[in-house]
């Protein structure tokens, strides 16, 4: 038996997370066709929002230009909400965000969300190629917010203005994958997204961070969080495991200090790794929050994984070779959560 805290199984709404993979052997162009495709596949079957994530410097994501994605998928879907997960917003001045944002929201009324990371999504050289200095830190990231919530207000700094984006009421989420962005989005009243899938352990922490000290705001009532969670679903067990090689290759390329783009399954991945290289990547894809299996079993986890985090949204990334696998994985998960 459950608290009555806990969210029902089916009453948790379900969004996706869209690293934008460019596969070995394939293009960019190439992803983005497969983007578009999952994003009208999973609207139909009711998931509630779908992000795009900054990156750079990574041959195998294709979401660098994260505002132009954006753009992308809400022209080619109808109602699905679209977003980031997140802006790095360090990379940028927060006036240009205002106003890209602001822009995307003028052509798209009512469907764009406002994800907000601190970290670089990129290494220092890159950080520095994206900035042309290093002055502004992750550290400085409240005070970016803040400038950044003040164009839409119309309380630009020095009197300058966002337009389009003044007056505009699009909801600003922080997005992060330890304790510091839950406190600052539990201060500023903001929903709060952590990333599970790539630090579970800090999960739980977070999130009891964010719930104990969240102060109501003019945004949000009361605490609103999402969960990152992998999945990789498929009709058996065995294939679901094949399937999830390509992304446990992904996180071993990361570890190994060489991105990669995203590779074919392999049959048996111990031939690829070291038992040392093993602990590191199952560490990150820990099973509490990458689910991978047939129906039954993902959605035993997934079961699980909503009861333990107490989540008031399940965002799902699924790093999948094969794009017919990819979409076959959301619609199990979909089947399975009534949608």
């Amino acid at each position: 038996m459950t608290s009555p805290e806990t969210k029902l199984f089916h009453n948790v709404p379900l969004s996706v997370l869209d690293l934008a993979p460019i596969n070995e052997g394939s293009t960019a162009e190439q992803s983005f066709i497969n983007s578009v495709s999952l994003a009208k596949h999973v609207e139909k079957m009711g998931f509630n929002r779908y992000w795009v994530a900054e990156h750079h410097n990574m041959p195998g994501i294709a979401s660098s230009a994260t505002s132009i994605l954006i753009g992308h998928i809400a022209g080619a879907t109808k109602k699905i909400r679209v977003g980031s997960g997140g802006v790095m917003l360090p990379n940028h001045a927060p006036l240009v965000i205002a106003e890209q944002f602001g822009t995307l929201e003028s052509i798209y009324p009512g469907r764009i969300d406002l994800g907000l990371g601190r970290a670089p999504g990129s290494d220092q050289a890159t950080a520095y190629a994206l900035r042309r200095t290093l002055n502004s830190s992750a550290e400085q990231f409240p005070e970016q917010v803040e400038e950044l919530q003040a164009y839409f207000t119309g309380n630009g700094p020095m009197g300058v203005k966002a337009f389009p984006g003044e007056g505009l009421e699009i909801p600003i989420w922080l997005l992060g994958s330890s304790g510091f962005s839950a406190r600052l989005a539990a201060e500023k009243g903001l929903p709060f997204a952590f990333a599970s899938h790539f630090s579970p352990e800090y999960t739980i922490p977070a999130l009891r961070i964010y719930r104990e000290n969240f102060k109501p705001s003019p945004f949000l009532a009361k605490p609103y969080a999402m969960v990152g969670v992998n999945i990789i679903a498929a009709d058996t067990e065995e294939k679901a495991k094949w399937l999830a090689t390509s992304q446990q290759q992904q996180f071993l390329s990361l570890t190994r200090g060489n991105p990669m783009r995203l590779q074919p399954p392999i049959d048996d991945i111990d031939k690829v790794w070291t038992p040392h290289e093993r602990t590191a990547v199952e560490k990150t894809l820990d099973s509490k929050s990458t689910l991978i299996g047939d129906p039954v079993t993902v959605k035993q986890k997934l079961e699980n994984f909503i009861h333990e985090t107490n989540t008031d949204e399940v965002i799902i990334n699924s790093q999948i070779f094969h794009h017919e696998d990819r979409l076959r994985s959301f619609e199990i998960v979909g089947q399975m959560m009534g949608k």
